[in-house]
């Protein structure tokens, strides 16, 4: 029987639902009080990993882990993820846990803030600093975006295991092609429409990249204004927000398997951060972002205010794909059939920071 694990970190706990056949369990929440930044499911093991940054006011941030779907955590007797002294740094939180592709079975990637890049090769058990990339010749004119200046995205390759891009807020996309021993700026086309050049080398605030699933070289990438697509890896971005009621947004999901086919949810504005049109829609794009077409049945009709947040939308590995977005209201929606229909499966939570699914049986 095909069972889906959802996981839902929030302002104040992570939730974890299994899902059979359209019906839905969820656990007690765990790490109570502690905000829940990012998430993620490793399937390479026999049994899958869940893998937690959490963020406690008391106790500041850790990363744990469970191999037994929550029943059972484990938090490192050092820390996980820690800047070296020499850095003068200090982990503010944990943005993305990124497990890589099968060729590199170990290998876990952490985004932070301060924005850096952390490296695991034990599963996520303990990390080392990603030095190039924290001493880039870039660095000292990255600026913090509303949200802090973070390595929130981490997508990697899964031909090639030193292909590494990353997202950083706000200093834009970046690229590795030798195991991060060297980074280069992948912003060719991507505006910065706050900047006084549009157009820099550097500097974009980009809010989320997601890999296509037939082409691992096309990219989606959700703006601070803007929705673009890359064919060549980051190499160049075209816009491809025409037919969107509004380009802003901070989410964006590939379909798992069906190639040119991605998630957005629109967002009014960066001074007016509610739903496009106040109007709870999912856009999906089945032509690489020629057109979006809006998805509605079973959410809500009338005015609504529920911000979906950059890692708060995302796909399962099903076919068809299970879809899944939390908003900023506390609800959680689903859908069984890549997005053509949704039911709400939470309501009432605290704010939904991240949320992540995987089919385990």
């Amino acid at each position: 029987m095909t069972e889906v694990l959802l996981t839902v970190g929030t302002r104040k706990g992570l939730f974890i639902g299994r899902g059979r056949d359209g019906r839905w369990e969820f656990d007690e929440p765990h790490f109570n009080a502690q905000a829940i930044y990012s998430v993620g499911i490793d399937t390479r093991r026999p049994a899958p990993r869940i893998l937690v940054g959490g963020d406690s006011s008391h106790w500041g941030p850790s990363v744990f882990h469970s191999d037994d779907l929550g029943a059972h955590w484990t938090e490192p007797t050092r820390p996980a993820v820690k800047f070296p002294q020499d850095t003068g740094a200090s982990l503010e939180r944990v943005w993305q846990l990124h497990p890589a592709p099968a060729h590199s079975p170990d290998v876990v990637y952490a985004g932070t803030e301060p924005a850096a890049l952390f490296r695991s090769a034990d599963g996520g058990a303990s990390f080392e600093l990603v030095r190039p990339l924290w001493e880039h010749p870039t660095r000292d004119r990255w600026v913090p975006g509303g949200g802090g200046e973070a390595v929130h995205t981490v997508v990697t390759d899964p031909r090639d295991p030193d292909a590494v891009t990353v997202a950083v807020s706000t200093a834009g996309v970046f690229r590795s092609r030798d195991g991060g021993e060297s980074w280069a700026p992948a912003n060719d086309g991507v505006t910065a429409v706050f900047l006084p050049d549009p157009h820099p080398e550097f500097g974009q605030c980009v809010h989320k990249i997601a890999q296509d699933a037939g082409d691992v070289d096309r990219l989606y990438l959700q703006n601070h204004w803007g929705v673009f697509r890359s064919d060549d890896a980051g190499g160049r971005w075209t816009d491809i927000g025409s037919g969107l009621p509004s380009d802003f947004g901070f989410a964006v999901a590939a379909h798992p398997h069906r190639p040119d086919t991605a998630y957005v949810f629109p967002i009014n504005a960066d001074s007016d951060r509610v739903p496009a049109g106040r109007r709870c829609r999912v856009y999906r794009t089945t032509d690489a972002g020629e057109t979006w077409e809006p998805l509605t049945k079973g959410l809500p009709s009338g005015d609504h205010y529920g911000t979906v947040l950059r890692d708060a939308l995302c796909t399962d590995d099903g076919d068809p794909a299970g879809v899944y977005f939390g908003n900023r209201n506390g609800e959680v929606y689903a859908s069984a059939d890549d997005g053509d229909s949704w039911q709400l499966l939470a309501e009432h939570l605290p704010d939904v920071l991240c949320v992540r699914a995987a089919v385990i049986g």
